[in-house]
């Protein structure tokens, strides 16, 4: 999928309180304890005694398509309980068949009225794009269909002056919610552009 080329937009905020994480939360060493601190999560959820709330009848009311960057988890973004949000998540927002159809699935079988295609500042599927482009080094396994979407983001930004990064991120999210909102398959959605910045807790509207 080639992204269109598309001119640079500028942010309007709308700003959201920061999300403050707790500096005392223990990060797993290990793929074994990671494992562990998922199924004790799951059996507090399944107990109803979960850390963050969720809907009792959830019924989302809008659908996020964001980074898999874990600083830009929507739910934490936009202070939402969980089912009140439908996620869909990829590296830099690419899109493929099976997002499309997932995102297709919030809109057309749960009736959501609301997509959100949300980019964030730092983006690490950006800057291995960046790197690629920069050093002509190969892109291991699957990672190079990531560098291979974002490309043409960042090569029709490479000569704005500023951070290319941002300007790839930014033209990367324009670029994705333009697809969507030319698929007939989103007819009567309303599909928007975001950034999240993680230093200021804020999301800005993208023109």
């Amino acid at each position: 999928m080639a992204s269109n080329p598309r001119a640079l937009p500028t942010a309007t905020a709308v700003g959201a309180p920061a999300v403050v994480l707790s500096s005392a939360a223990v990060v797993p060493a290990s793929a074994s304890a990671a494992l562990d601190e998922l199924l004790q999560g799951n059996r507090r959820y399944a107990t109803g005694r979960p850390r963050r709330g969720r809907a009792a009848a959830p019924h989302p009311f809008a659908v996020v398509l964001g980074c898999v960057d874990s600083e830009a988890a929507p739910e934490l973004v936009f202070d939402q309980g969980l089912g009140d949000l439908l996620c869909i998540r990829t590296a830099g927002q690419v899109l493929d068949e099976a997002v499309l159809g997932s995102l297709q699935y919030g809109v057309q079988e749960l009736r959501v009225p609301l997509v959100v295609v949300l980019g964030h500042e730092g983006c690490g599927a950006v800057a291995a794009t960046l790197a690629r482009l920069r050093t002509g080094a190969p892109v291991p396994g699957h990672l190079e269909l990531l560098a291979a979407e974002i490309a043409p983001a960042a090569l029709r930004t490479r000569a704005l002056p500023g951070d290319w990064a941002e300007h790839t991120m930014r033209a990367q999210t324009v670029w994705a919610r333009d697809a969507i909102r030319a698929d007939s398959g989103f007819a009567g959605a309303s599909v928007v552009a975001a950034r999240f910045d993680a230093g200021s807790g804020l999301v800005s509207l993208l023109p």
